[in-house]
């Protein structure tokens, strides 16, 4: 597949192919919403907790005489219905999380990039650099390569510290190592510049 490659500085780009996965209709899509679905709910915490009726502090005495003082006939005042009462069928500490086998994570990420490639979705820049350590320097190669304002996500297979110090007040990007990169990363970011150094290994691990 043909991408796009920017010099350096972005003023310019020409077409190389790639080898990116392929598929073919639908094959791979519902492992993909399986492995996306897994990523998610291993970042759930599962902490949420609220107390029930037999945790709350009060009283276990019936608050008023079931007849004759005009008002509802309630229990004690840790009852569900009245205020600081228990809470029925509240959030309980569990575990969320779901196991991914590693050929499901690698599947996921080769469709990942398949469809993120078919939307144009990906930019190749021949390695990042930057003249000065400033911020202004590493925006213009980013506006260079997408529209400003645009969400982006940078990936390089290691940053180098002017790069690091050029880019880390800017709120539209979002950086990560190629080592890192998964299928929820790409599905979640309409937009991606990487490096060809990085790419290359995104491939071998979406291969190997």
């Amino acid at each position: 597949m043909k991408l796009k490659v920017y010099k350096s500085d972005g003023s310019a780009f020409t077409e190389k192919e790639f080898d990116i996965p392929s598929f073919e209709g639908t094959k791979g899509v519902a492992l993909l919403k399986q492995v996306i679905v897994s990523y998610q709910a291993n970042k759930r915490q599962g902490t949420s907790k609220t107390k029930d009726y037999g945790e709350v502090s009060g009283s276990g005495k019936k608050m008023l005489p079931q007849k004759g003082s005009g008002g509802s006939r309630h229990g004690d005042k840790r009852a569900p219905q009245l205020y600081k009462g228990g809470i029925v069928f509240g959030p309980r500490p569990r575990d969320w999380s779901k196991t991914i086998t590693a050929q499901a994570k690698k599947i996921a990420l080769q469709r990942a990039l398949f469809e993120l490639a078919a939307d144009g979705g990906i930019s190749v820049i021949e390695k990042f650099e930057v003249a000065q350590p400033k911020t202004k320097c590493f925006a213009k190669v980013l506006t260079n390569v997408s529209p400003a304002g645009k969400r982006l996500l940078v990936v390089d297979s290691s940053w180098s510290e002017p790069v690091l110090r050029a880019s880390r007040n800017l709120s539209r990007a979002i950086f990560s190592n190629s080592s890192n990169l998964n299928a929820l990363d790409l599905v979640r970011t309409p937009r991606i510049l990487i490096s060809e150094d990085g790419l290359k290994k995104v491939l071998e691990r979406a291969k190997n």
